[in-house]
């Protein structure tokens, strides 16, 4: 027989809840790795509609000199997705919005590279019941070069009087 008068869903978390000033500058959230499959791709190109050949075939990529299909600069920037990792988590109850991202795209990444994305705080702007947090979002794949970096923004409530 299970006791179910004691069990509450709202406290069934993975982390606690962190408001804007629990975070710190420097603070790394680190996200799950991901080999760059054929699979990948074609999911990609289902979601997104891209339909342009560098992306889904690998003979017009061969012609040109690639070794095989060129990721869209989106699918590399879906890896820095912070609810790949534990900060959505950690934001649950503290997220107002997520209201700006920038990238820069600084090498190619193909099938079967695997990449490897990081999130750093990199500005606290403290404002009335709120704050702007600014993570810098880097990826690099399995050589140790930086194919991307930008900047994710994202309004967090402070904490509760």
């Amino acid at each position: 027989m299970s006791d179910t008068t004691s069990f509450d869903p709202r406290q069934h978390r993975m982390v606690p809840t962190r408001w804007f000033e629990d975070f710190t500058l420097g603070e790394k959230f680190v996200l799950p790795s991901r080999t760059m499959t054929d699979a990948l791709f074609a999911a990609f190109q289902l979601a997104s509609g891209d339909n342009h050949p560098v992306h889904y075939d690998v003979e017009y990529c061969r012609a040109r000199g690639m070794p095989n299909m060129l990721a869209h600069g989106f699918q590399v920037v879906a890896q820095t997705c912070g609810g790949a990792g534990l900060f959505a988590h950690y934001v649950e109850d503290s997220l107002k919005g997520f209201i700006e991202q920038s990238s820069r795209f600084l090498g190619m990444v193909f099938v079967g590279d695997t990449l490897y994305a990081t999130l750093e705080v990199s500005e606290l702007v403290p404002q009335r019941t709120t704050g702007l947090l600014t993570l810098k979002s880097t990826v690099h794949n399995q050589r140790g070069e930086l194919v991307m970096d930008g900047l994710q923004k994202y309004l967090l409530k402070k904490r509760p009087a």
